[in-house]
Order: structure tokens, then C-alpha cells, then sequence
């Protein structure tokens, strides 16, 4: 029995593994004001506790995308999600901030390999008009599972204990990976994909990648990467810092209760799951051909970044309703950027390569995590979140700008002209 449109169900599951990376990812976030006063945790200790995740999580960013392309795939998904689901349940047994800090260092360890191994994916499965609309659909799993995480996990909290919370968190990955080991083949191999699925997929028009494969050390020498590299490290340093302390600055600023971060502390990645799928959609529908995918990219990540600065205005706004609806439509912004500068690595690279490259760029998504949560820690604890906000709004500007000048035009190709194989509806 073949399954129609099977590449949807690939889709899903990859946005099933990042909501659940996401949900183990958030749990700490949403327990900290409990769990750091329990244990007693001080603000540059709560930092500090980041970091170690985010050293390992920026370490295992190279290591897990030279994986993906060493060993394919559907087993590097396999290992990696059983290893991020041990490791978060594993913080149950945390006694202080220094176990704390080693059960965060083996959650790194793990998840940056989904994100590496969903990359490659987008490349393998489906052709140029979809990978920016995967890469959304991806990323709107990381707001989805911060969504879920807030309620779920103060509701678990609530009732059963944040202990508890990392034991039923950790499970969802094994649940999940029962799925994957049934289901997922490459497309030159899955018994269940139509022979015109498969068509579409592999001649589908585009142009050759216009970088070259090179080693990996190779890599590392070129500027495009580096481009891409210093982009992730400005911009995801603010993603990071939504992520990890906006529940505490609600609590401790705005004065929320933990049953009310349960209700409001999730439409922030709501309207960054909306604006992943949009800046996905966006840009492929700018793809024509008068227009190059670069440009196509380009624009929708201009006007984005540049929206950014908006989240100066949180530090002075007295409304807590106001503030919240600033946090939404930076994340909102930030999801409609990250989306499209995602996506270049796939256009501008061979699929041999797309696990090392991401793996690569990520590495300033870990860097600049790591630095940002360090300051962050000491700046909250000597002054105020305010000053923070102002300090992120300026990010994603240095981002676009940075990109612009490394990645240029990439020796530019022409954009991929419209599908023009007869291939049916029902069988894509």
C-alpha cells in the first residue's frame, strides 16, 4: 500500500520532535521561580546553569551535524531523541545547582542533533518552493512546544511537583520515536512513497547549489559561513533570552503568579509559530523568476529585523498586557527572520553537506547564547531587565547587516522557475 503525500507525514513528525525538544527544553524555564527558590539558586547561579546547557548545546551543534551526515538521518534522530529524553528526566534527581548544571549539560548534548538531522531532511525530501515552508514548519514546533510547555508543565508542577514535571516531559520523546523507527525511510527507499511523489520530489527544477562541498575544515574558511555564523549569534542571543527569562521576568517584575504563567506565558510562541509559517510561506511566494531565492529571503528577513528595535519600548511600558503584546510581536518577527536565514543553508549547499554546515552555523547560536546568558545573569542581578531589552533590540539589525555584507549574493543563482512537471495533485 503506497501513502499519498507522504513528505507530509515526514513534515509532521519533524515538527512533533521539535515541539517535544521544546517542551523538555522550557521545562526548567517554567519551574525556575519554584525550583530556584527551593533549592536556593541565585541569579548569576540560574545563569550559569544556562550556560552549561547552552557550552554543550554549542559544542554538540558541530559534533551532531557531522553525525547526521556520517551516519544518515533516521539513526542519528533515534539517538538523539533517546538522549535528550533520559537527560531531561534525569533532572529529578537534582539536589543544588551544581547537579542541576550537569543534568542541563547532558540535555545539550542531545538536542541541537534534531535541528541538525531536520535540515538535512528538508533537503532530502522536498524540493526548493517547500524547504523554506518545512524550515517554518519546523521552527514553529520550537513555539509550539514552548506553547504547550508553559500550561503543561505549571499545571504538572501544580499538582504533582516539578519533579514530577521532568519524568512525564522526558517520556513524550520515547513515545515519539516509536513512530519515527516505523516510519521514516529516504524517499529512494520507503516502500510506502508513489512513484509520483517520488518524481516531484527529485526533479522538481532548481539550480545546482552554487557552493562548493568542500572538507569541513574547508568550511570553516569560507565567508558565506561565517556570514550565516555571526547571523545566528546576534539574533538567536534574543530568542534565547525570551526563552529562558521571560517567565522569571514576569514573576519577578511584573509580579505574575505561577497559575497565570500557565495561562499567559504561551501566546508569545504563538505568535512565533504564526510567524515562523509565515516568513516560510512569504518567501516562497517572492520566488519567481525575476527574482533571485536570495532576494526572495532577503526581504521578508529585512523588514523583520528591522521591526525589532520595538522591544525597547517593554522596559518602559507600565501596562503588563502592553508588555506581553511587545514580547509577542518580537518573537512573532524573530520566528519570520529565523525562518528564512535557516532556509539559505539548504539553498546555497549540496545536501552531503547540510548536516555540517548547519552544524557549523549553529555554532553562533550557541556562542552567542552562552555570552548573552552570562551578561544577561549580571545585569538582571545589578540592575534590571529593562536594560537587557534595550540591549536585544538592537540585535537582529547587526544580524541582517552582518548577513548581508559575508553572504551577499552567494555567487548568486536564479531562482528555480515554477514546477512545471505534470505531476497530479493527489500524488505530491
Amino acid at each position: 500500500m503506497k501513502i499519498r503525500h507522504l513528505r507530509w507525514y515526514v513534515a509532521a513528525l519533524l515538527f512533533a520532535s521539535t515541539v517535544i525538544n521544546y517542551i523538555d527544553r522550557q521545562t526548567l524555564s517554567v519551574v525556575a521561580p519554584v525550583l530556584t527558590k527551593e533549592l536556593n539558586i541565585s541569579q548569576v547561579e540560574y545563569g550559569m546553569i544556562l550556560q552549561s546547557f547552552l557550552i554543550a548545546y554549542t559544542i554538540m551543534y558541530v559534533l551532531s551535524g557531522l553525525l547526521v551526515d556520517r551516519w544518515g538521518t533516521k539513526l542519528s534522530m533515534t539517538v538523539f531523541v533517546a538522549w535528550w529524553s533520559m537527560a531531561n528526566a534525569l533532572h529529578v534527581f537534582a539536589r543544588n545547582a551544581v547537579q542541576l548544571a550537569g543534568f542541563r549539560c547532558l540535555l545539550g548534548v542531545g538536542e541541537p542533533g534534531n535541528y541538525m538531522a531536520a535540515s538535512r531532511i528538508a533537503s532530502e525530501w522536498y524540493p526548493p518552493k517547500e524547504r523554506a515552508f518545512i524550515n517554518g514548519l519546523i521552527n514553529a514546533g520550537s513555539a509550539v512546544g514552548a506553547i504547550v510547555a508553559a500550561p503543561l508543565v505549571a499545571w504538572l508542577t501544580i499538582r504533582h511537583g516539578w519533579r514530577f514535571a521532568f519524568v512525564a516531559t522526558g517520556a513524550l520523546g520515547f513515545v515519539w520515536l516509536i513512530f519515527w523507527v516505523l516510519l521514516y525511510h529516504l524517499p529512494e527507499k520507503h516502500p510506502l512513497i508513489t512513484a509520483g511523489e517520488l518524481e516531484y520530489i527529485r526533479t522538481a527544477p532548481e539550480s545546482a547549489p552554487v557552493m562548493p562541498r568542500g572538507t569541513w575544515r574547508q568550511l570553516w574558511g569560507q565567508r558565506e559561513i561565517w556570514g550565516l555564523l555571526l547571523a545566528r549569534f546576534f539574533s538567536d542571543s534574543v530568542w534565547w533570552f525570551y526563552l529562558f527569562w521571560m517567565p522569571k521576568y514576569l514573576v519577578e517584575q511584573r509580579a505574575f503568579t505561577m497559575a497565570e504563567i500557565g495561562l499567559i506565558a504561551w501566546m508569545p510562541y504563538l505568535t512565533a509559530d504564526v510567524g515562523a509559517i509565515a516568513g516560510g510561506y512569504v518567501s516562497g511566494r517572492l520566488i519567481d523568476p525575476k527574482r533571485t531565492v536570495l532576494q526572495a529571503r532577503y526581504i521578508p528577513m529585512a523588514v523583520s529585523a528591522f521591526l525589532m528595535p520595538v522591544s525597547i519600548a517593554i522596559a518602559f511600558t507600565r501596562s503588563s498586557a502592553m508588555a506581553v503584546a511587545l514580547i509577542c510581536m518580537v518573537t512573532f518577527c524573530h520566528m519570520v527572520w529565523k525562518t528564512n536565514l535557516m532556509t539559505i543553508t539548504n539553498d546555497i549547499y549540496p545536501i552531503q553537506s547540510v548536516g555540517s554546515v548547519a552544524g557549523i552555523v549553529s555554532v553562533g547560536s550557541g556562542v552567542g547564547g552562552v555570552v548573552f546568558m552570562n551578561i544577561t545573569g549580571k545585569i538582571v542581578e545589578a540592575f534590571s531587565y529593562n536594560t537587557m531589552f534595550v540591549i536585544m533590540g538592537f540585535l537582529h539589525p547587526a544580524a541582517f547587516l552582518t548577513c548581508r555584507w559575508l553572504v551577499g549574493k552567494a555567487p548568486g543563482r536564479a531562482a528555480a522557475p515554477k514546477p512545471a512537471i505534470p505531476v497530479l495533485a493527489s500524488e505530491r
